[in-house]
C-alpha cells in the first residue's frame, strides 16, 4: 500500500490521489486501507517519516561517539544520500508538498528539525568559526532530491561519495581531512 501511495503521490501529486485509487494500484479494497491507515494524510506522514526517521537515529548515534567530527559529518551525509538516492521513486520531492505545512505532519517536521540540530552540531565540531555554514550542510545533501529530479538515473553511491566530500569542503576541510574522514567513517555506518 505504501509503495502504490508513494508512486501516485510522487506522479500524480498528493490532492490528486485518492485512497481508492491507491487500492486500486495496491490490488486491495479500499476498506484496507482505512484498515491501516486513518487516511491520506496518515499514508503521506509515514512516507515522510520513512525519509527522514534513520537519518535521525543514526545522527543521534554519531554525535554520541567520540570519533573525529569530520567523520561522523560524512558518515551521516553519506548514509542520508543513499537514502534519499537509493529507492526506486524520488521520496524526498514529498518534502515540497504545500499540504506537508499542515500540522498533521507536525511529528515530521520535529524529525526534520531534529536531524537539521545534528547536522548543525557535526558542522559546528567540524568548523566552529563557520557556524552560519551548518544550514548550508543539509542543503546540500537534499541538493539531491532536486538532481534526481532532473537526472535520469543516478549512482547512488557516487552522489553519496561526492556530497559527503563536498559537505566537509564547504565547511573547509582540506582533501587530507577529507580522505581521513572517508576512511574513519567506514567504520561508522
Amino acid at each position: 500500500m505504501l509503495d502504490a501511495a508513494a508512486a501516485l503521490f510522487c506522479t500524480v501529486g498528493f490532492t490528486s490521489t485518492s485512497t481508492r485509487s491507491v487500492a486500486e494500484r495496491a490490488g486491495v479494497r479500499q476498506a484496507s486501507i482505512y484498515h491501516h491507515f486513518a487516511g491520506k494524510d496518515a499514508i503521506l506522514l509515514e512516507l515522510l517519516l520513512g525519509t527522514v526517521q534513520p537519518s535521525v537515529e543514526l545522527a543521534d548515534a554519531l554525535a554520541a561517539g567520540s570519533d573525529p567530527a569530520e567523520a561522523r559529518l560524512w558518515a551521516l551525509a553519506h548514509a542520508d544520500v543513499r537514502l534519499l538516492t537509493d529507492g526506486p521513486l524520488n521520496l524526498g520531492v514529498l518534502y515540497v508538498l504545500p499540504e506537508v505545512a499542515g500540522d498533521q505532519f507536525a511529528e515530521f517536521h520535529a524529525q526534520r528539525d531534529r536531524l537539521r540540530a545534528r547536522y548543525d552540531e557535526l558542522a559546528a565540531a567540524v568548523a566552529p568559526e563557520g557556524t552560519e555554514r551548518g544550514p548550508l550542510v543539509l542543503g546540500l545533501v537534499e541538493s539531491v532530491i532536486l538532481r534526481r529530479r532532473d537526472t535520469a538515473s543516478l549512482d547512488p553511491v557516487a552522489v553519496a561519495d561526492a556530497v559527503a566530500d563536498g559537505v566537509l569542503r564547504l565547511l573547509g576541510c582540506d582533501e587530507q581531512r577529507i580522505e581521513a574522514a572517508q576512511k574513519a567513517a567506514v567504520a561508522l555506518v
